[in-house]
């Protein structure tokens, strides 16, 4: 394998989508820069197969102390490897999960998914034996087939395949309780989580808000992040769901949330009253929510969901549900997956519960005018005018002025 070396300074051209200087070590010392041709040949294959609009190179070639530094191993110290963001012609990344199964077919030596938001993958090109990881998971080999693991056809137009296209139009978020801590928002924000769910209260009673909800409300919005609501319910019967949607309306009335406001289900002695008592209770919980002007919704692990909730509303609501894998094993419509109660993200100690959504929430949100929304209606105010040269017994138009929340139009109504 031909291992060529760049001086630090160095911006030759590579190929006509890489250039030496995106490969410089991120140390900040002036040394060579080691690349691989055929990791540069194959990165080209791999931009051509993805359709990308570009592929940003976060990390490189790596010098012996910055690999060490990074808790790196040997492939970026030899020029073989590249981290890697692919991005879509519609300026999205595209899912790790399929950059896995392309880079998998291009073949890749070593190859894993590294970061909880499947955006960012590591490639290389070494040789004697393949690396198919998940960093997510562990940092040993997890499959011997990406498409197999990540439940993905090779047929491109696979009902699969396009529930995973989604995921390159996802949105990533978090959800967090008073056991998350203090939490730096911006850096948050910076880190990449476009919304974030925070737990508002759990039972019936108000003195049970989250003590860290009015922090956690303001540190958000403070830092431009939209922003949901959940209610850890304990309800021990559909008339205490009531009693449970009263408390959490108390709690976050006044408020403004881009997101649904969920109804939290997951306690056993609830699941053990059957379907019909599960289902009531968070009929009983959403319908009050709606009846105060919030968009409701139900939170819930994938498999009571299926066992404990009937399937007449199980489309009424908007839908959270909770898979801890690769893939939501979900046929269903929903509008939001939880998928790890591990995930890392810089600004928040320990770990965090990490998700993805579907849905556009906050534009439907505020033309609905829920959630604290106020729906824009349009004004029209009528003004004389003059009568038409040809039929003056009878108006057949009228100059407007039409106002549409702070927009306003002008221009003629023809009669019909």
């Amino acid at each position: 394998m031909a291992i060529k070396s760049y001086s630090c300074s160095d911006r030759t051209q590579l190929s006509p989508h890489f250039n030496v200087q995106e490969f410089k070590c991120k140390c900040g010392k002036e040394h060579e820069i080691l690349i691989a041709d055929e990791l540069i040949e194959k990165l080209e294959k791999l931009y051509d197969a993805l359709d990308c609009s570009k592929i940003i190179v976060t990390s490189g070639y790596r010098c012996p102390a910055h690999d060490k530094a990074v808790g790196g191993t040997s492939q970026h110290t030899k020029g073989n490897a590249a981290d890697i963001v692919c991005y879509g012609q519609d300026g999205q990344p595209i899912s790790s999960k399929l950059v896995c199964c392309k880079a998998q077919d291009i073949g890749f030596g070593g190859i894993a998914n590294i970061t909880e938001a499947y955006t960012s993958t590591h490639i290389d090109v070494r040789t004697g034996y393949r690396w198919l990881g998940n960093e997510v998971v562990n940092y040993h080999t997890v499959t011997d087939d990406f498409y197999k693991y990540y439940g993905i056809s090779t047929d491109e137009n696979s009902a699969e395949n396009h529930r995973e296209g989604d995921i390159m139009n996802a949105v990533f978020g978090i959800d967090v309780s008073k056991h998350n801590g203090t939490i730096d928002w911006n850096r948050v924000k910076a880190a990449g989580v476009k919304f974030a769910i925070l737990r508002a209260g759990y039972g019936r009673d108000i003195s049970q808000k989250d003590v860290k909800f009015e922090e956690y409300y303001r540190g958000a919005k403070a830092a431009g992040i939209p922003v949901g609501a959940y209610w850890y319910s304990y309800a021990s019967d559909p008339e205490d769901a009531k009693r449970e949607a009263a408390a959490c309306i108390e709690v976050i009335k006044g408020k403004q949330f881009e997101y649904p406001v969920f109804f939290d289900l997951e306690e056993k002695s609830q699941f053990s009253q059957g379907k019909s008592a599960c289902t009531a209770m968070v009929k009983n919980f959403c319908n009050a929510l709606e009846a105060a002007g919030y968009w409701a919704g139900l939170y819930m692990s994938r498999s009571p969901f299926t066992s404990y909730i009937d399937e007449s509303i199980r489309s009424r609501y908007a839908l959270w549900l909770a898979e801890y894998n690769s893939k939501l094993n979900y046929s269903g419509s929903y509008g939001m997956w939880q998928n790890s109660s591990s995930g890392a993200v810089d600004g928040i100690s320990g770990r965090v519960d990490t998700d993805y959504c579907y849905v556009d929430y906050p534009t439907q949100m505020k033309s609905a005018g829920l959630n604290g929304y106020t729906k824009s209606n349009p004004t029209i105010a009528p003004v004389e005018a003059p009568i038409l040269a040809e039929d003056k017994t009878e108006n057949k138009s009228a100059a407007a002025v039409i106002q549409i929340g702070d927009d306003i139009y002008k221009g003629t109504l023809t009669k019909a």
